[in-house]
């Protein structure tokens, strides 16, 4: 048996092969080469490489041809990432040594059409924050003219084309002209992957669980469904909780233990988007609402709702584990069948 570990990067791979008493070789391929480190695989290695871009395409070319293939968690093995002598030779030689000694930190590799859509979330929410703030600068300068206007209104057509009726200097109407024409196009381009994430979102496992929950859409869901991927990948939902990055930081010293703010590891869309759900829900079940409204009188709205989000992804974690479908979320009956 071998131990492989693979720096990957967009053009080119560094190797490290180690054997069992410990010699190693190393090796460089250009990944338009890459047939010839196929060529150099037994079926009794085991390879380690670290999560990046193309990761998902490399071990589609190569898992077939090896005993193990290990997907590492980069931000969790520090000794590459805070390491000072930090080269693709060192990285691949620290990769193939750990493996050795099973201390590498996995990584999840969810399905090609989880990670699709995810991909797609990201790329709405990117266009999103674009459209906001050129919608601000709109807004901006139709109150330096003394225009009043709403900043909802340049979401529609009819009302960007009242901002191009107005009266604008020819240097200004170049500008407002030319920020219309990229609202508008971000407009068409958010509703086509609003269109697109919901139906693709109907093709995954547990769409229809999700959308049975009030206060989740198709949209949201098929985001969550997104960044969950397969919900088998957590013990428990403290542990889906800890992916979201909606668990408090724990400091312990001693007998001294303190909890802070939430750690915010893991997706940032997939947090606000369970926020958001959480806002809807809580106004039709009254689990939820009584949950809110008694941490909020003791520490107010802001920890209320992150503590009622944490609450409502524990009901969501159950809902996907035991495939659960409610014909009526508010007072928690679900369907028959």
């Amino acid at each position: 048996m071998r131990f492989i570990g693979v720096d990957l990067h967009s053009n080119q791979i560094t190797v490290c092969y180690l054997t069992k008493s410990g010699k190693e070789k190393l090796a460089t391929f250009a990944l338009s080469k890459l047939s010839e480190f196929q060529q150099s695989l037994r079926s009794t290695d085991r390879l380690a490489v670290e999560a990046t871009g193309n990761t998902r395409w490399f071990v589609a070319q190569i898992k077939e041809l090896v005993e193990q293939v290990v997907v590492v968690n980069p931000s969790q093995f520090e000794v590459i990432r805070r390491s000072v002598k930090k080269t693709d030779r060192h990285d691949a030689r620290a990769l193939a040594l750990f493996l050795s000694k099973e201390l590498l930190p996995e990584a999840r590799m969810k399905s090609a059409s989880a990670a699709e859509i995810n991909s797609l979330a990201q790329t709405r929410d990117k266009l999103v924050k674009l459209r906001t703030t050129l919608v601000n600068k709109l807004h901006a300068l139709c109150r330096g003219r003394g225009v009043a206007s709403r900043k909802s209104q340049f979401l529609t057509k009819k009302g960007l084309r009242g901002v191009l009726e107005q009266e604008w200097s020819l240097t200004a109407r170049v500008e407002v002209e030319v920020i219309v024409s990229q609202i508008g196009s971000l407009n068409e381009g958010i509703k086509r992957l609003d269109e697109q994430l919901s139906s693709s979102g109907e093709q995954l496992p547990g769409q229809k669980n999700l959308v049975s929950i009030k206060g989740i859409g198709p949209r949201a869901a098929a985001i969550l469904l997104g960044v969950i991927g397969e919900v088998e990948d957590f013990p428990g939902e403290e542990n889906l909780a800890s992916y979201f990055g909606i668990v408090p930081r724990v400091s312990n010293s001693n007998e001294t233990v303190k909890h802070g703010r939430i750690t915010k590891r893991g997706s940032k869309l997939g947090r606000t988007t369970l926020v958001q759900c959480t806002l809807v829900a809580k106004k039709y079940s009254p689990y939820l609402s009584r949950f809110y409204e008694r941490i909020k009188a003791r520490k107010g709205g802001g920890k209320a709702i992150i503590a009622t989000a944490r609450k409502f992804l524990g009901i969501i974690y159950r809902t996907l584990k035991n495939d659960w479908v409610f014909e009526d979320f508010p007072n928690f009956v679900l369907a028959e069948g």
